[in-house]
């Protein structure tokens, strides 16, 4: 039997794809480090919308202090990344 856990594998080309879905952006769009506001536009209707997709997603639960940590790909990935080991 191997020794491998069952949380949740963070694909951050999975991520990619989830948030240029709720933007309706092309993926190309959505770079590591596209500014959420500044560069794809994105207001606080559609922030909270990334917000309650990736917490339905990942099973997660973000904390309101969290949020700000959610203004690019590679910071949402970060904080989902953190969040998910610490479930484990």
């Amino acid at each position: 039997m191997s020794d491998i856990t069952t949380a949740p594998v963070l694909d951050k080309e999975q991520l990619r794809d989830l948030v240029a879905d709720v933007l309706d952006l092309d993926v190309a769009e959505v770079t590591d480090d596209a500014h959420f506001t500044e560069d794809l536009d994105v207001d606080s209707l559609m922030a909270l919308e990334i917000t309650v997709r990736l917490e339905k997603e990942y099973g997660v639960k973000l904390a309101e202090a969290e949020l700000p940590s959610i203004t690019s790909l590679q910071g949402t990935y970060e904080l989902l990344d953190r969040k998910l080991r610490e479930s484990r």
